[in-house]
């Protein structure tokens, strides 16, 4: 993001770093870091090789030692650069439109709308609830609730099923130069929509999105939403941080982000894809426009707690993610900073293919004392990734502090997020890519 060279602390001059710099150094550090790697693996290459043949050894352990090092290594310099700079106005009043696209949501729609009531923002609030053919009383609570917190809204119709045709339906309603959407089943920080507008208004003229932080609201609930809760407030919020410092986010993702209207209009509103959201924003990348990430932006959604809502949620993702790929390729993106993301997000299902079908039989056939693949080394990792985590979790705190939120004790959803998660998240990823790649049914919900 765009930030002055200088600025002072207790009386002494700061210096700051480009963007291009940034980049630059987290870059060399990376490299250095994979160098590392690859002249410590050079013994366990050639013992895979005398097994597998050389080629299927270097296949194997770049896709589950050097790239992952690679980018990890890369987030950890990137983010240790980050320095956000301060919103210009601290107190926006810009007229607001918030889209909320709902589906079977008489149970949660007025709590969401009770929290939209709630914000401190100081400009026009109005709110469009669009019924995607809701067979419950949806529109009937919106309305009633609506009207008993004095909210300026109204509520259409929608017949045809699809998040995308839902809100394309209500962007001939709107008439402000900013929009929000938000999903029905999420709830604002009572200054979230205060820091997102805050954002906006204070960066440049080619920023047309800025995307908010969602965290997980149900963490006390099943033990995999309590995983999740750490994949959000670190994993998801890192990387979207990550990809915001370089102008890049890659995801303004539906459930809260920011639009600026004529931008949406222009790119032909949300496409017809299962990640809409994602094909979204990289067709604003791809017209050179910028899109932001504002961390102090809060709000709370449900994460599913069964592992089937789960597959199905996280393979749509990675199904949108190709979608996206095959829309706007990562050498078309004009600028050099989303050439690199777009271009980490191309070799995702090499990591998550190699990761599935090689590491984790790897790891069964250690169990059984065949340390081909995982061996006790492996286990020297697990010190760096606590020492990753924690990094993440001090940048999370501060958010936090600032907020005045606090942090769930949650230990164990944080030692099975460190261990386990990634067990689980590639093959769900890999079979989303076999979705896409067979066009078989979507299913959004």
């Amino acid at each position: 993001m765009r930030v002055k060279r200088k600025s002072r602390i207790h009386g002494r001059p700061r210096r700051y770093i480009s963007v291009q710099k940034k980049f630059y150094f987290s870059h060399i550090l990376a490299l250095i870091w994979m160098a590392a790697s690859i002249v410590l693996s050079i013994p366990w290459v050639q013992d895979l090789g005398l097994l597998f043949t050389l080629p299927v050894a270097l296949f194997i352990v770049i896709g589950i030692s050097y790239i992952p090092g690679y980018m990890n290594a890369f987030m950890i310099s990137s983010l240790l650069f980050d320095r956000q700079p301060k919103m210009k106005e601290q107190n926006p009043a810009e007229p607001i439109t918030i889209l909320v696209a709902c589906y079977n949501e008489e149970a949660g729609v007025a709590d969401t709308l009770r929290y939209i009531a709630a914000q401190d923002y100081q400009g026009e609030l109005q709110v469009i609830v669009i019924d995607n053919n809701s067979a419950d009383r949806t529109a009937a609570v919106a309305v009633e609730t609506g009207e008993s917190l004095g909210l300026s809204l109204r509520v259409i119709h929608e017949s045809t099923p699809g998040k995308n045709h839902a809100l394309n339906s209500a962007l001939e309603h709107v008439h402000t130069e900013l929009m929000i959407t938000l999903d029905a089943d999420t709830l604002l920080h009572k200054s979230a929509i205060r820091y997102l507008v805050g954002r906006y208004v204070s960066s440049p003229s080619d920023v047309c999105a800025v995307a908010g932080a969602v965290l997980v609201r149900n963490s006390r609930g099943k033990f995999l939403a309590k995983v999740q809760e750490w994949d959000y407030f670190l994993g998801i919020a890192s990387i979207k941080r990550l990809q915001g410092l370089f102008q890049g986010t890659l995801v303004a993702q539906g459930a809260f982000s920011l639009y600026r209207t004529r931008s949406v209009i222009e790119v032909e509103g949300w496409p017809d894809a299962i990640g809409e959201d994602i094909v979204l924003t990289w067709r604003f990348l791809g017209r050179g426009w910028k899109v932001y990430f504002e961390p102090l932006a809060v709000a709370f959604t449900d994460v599913p707690e069964n592992l089937h809502h789960f597959f199905r949620q996280r393979s749509r993702w990675a199904r949108g993610m190709i979608e996206a790929l095959k829309v706007v390729k990562p050498w078309q993106q004009p600028s050099p900073y989303t050439r690199y993301l777009t271009f980490c997000n191309l070799v995702m299902p090499y990591l998550d293919v190699v990761y599935t079908l090689v590491w984790l039989p790897g790891l069964i056939l250690a169990f059984f004392g065949y340390y081909w693949i995982v061996g006790i080394t492996t286990l020297l990792v697990l010190p760096l990734t606590f020492c990753v985590n924690f990094i993440l979790y001090i940048y999370q705190r501060g958010v936090f502090k600032r907020l005045n939120l606090r942090i769930r004790k949650n230990a164990l959803g944080f030692i099975a997020y460190v261990l386990l998660y990634q067990i689980i998240m590639s093959p769900v990823s890999v079979w989303g890519y076999v979705q896409e790649a067979f066009k078989l049914n979507r299913v959004w919900k």
